[in-house]
């Protein structure tokens, strides 16, 4: 059964990806990497209403993946994770929000130690001990560790995670542990 959701383009590309990867044996591939995309998310305007929107979309078309590779066999194999090159401040320009630094991203699969949130959620209250003003929050992650974590679970070495992420010297934790 397809249980993928019609008129969702992230859960379109989703579903495409769940056959290449049912399809890998045939294929003769061993580690296949995917990359979907969702736009929408720079709500610098109408973000009470879209917001609630996006992150629908975003949780129908991840679940119906999820399950997808919960069916087929492959949830212990495959590791998805969202990502974006900036956050949302937490003050608004009026009818939204402008870039920030920090933000929230999900991970998800087998291998995944979850059922929780991971690191502390930061105090949402501007000029709050994280907000360096205007509502923007300084994260308690870095991209690199989230990346390099990542990075490991597919096969890299912490050595190699050093050479590929420079910045990770900088960091108490270089692997935050979460697959």
């Amino acid at each position: 059964t397809d249980v993928f959701p019609s008129g969702n383009t992230l859960a379109a590309q989703l579903r495409k990806v769940a056959q290449i990867i049912s399809a890998r044996d045939s294929l003769n591939v061993g580690r296949q990497v995917f990359f979907v995309r969702m736009g929408g998310f720079d709500t610098h305007g109408d973000q009470q209403r879209l917001h609630p929107i996006l992150l629908g979309r975003v949780a129908e078309a991840m679940a119906a993946f999820q399950q997808a590779m919960d069916d087929s066999g492959n949830s212990n194999n495959v590791t998805s994770f969202t990502m974006s090159d900036f956050g949302r401040t937490l003050s608004t320009n009026g009818d939204g929000t402008d870039h920030g630094w920090a933000g929230h991203q999900l991970v998800m699969g087998g291998a995944v130690k979850g059922g929780d949130i991971f690191g502390a959620v930061p105090q949402q209250k501007l000029g709050g001990e994280r907000d360096v003003g205007a509502g923007r929050i300084i994260p308690e992650f870095a991209n690199e560790q989230y990346f390099a974590t990542l990075a490991q679970w597919f096969g890299l070495s912490a050595a190699q995670c050093l050479q590929l992420f420079p910045n990770l010297k900088n960091f108490n934790q270089a692997n935050l542990q979460f697959v």
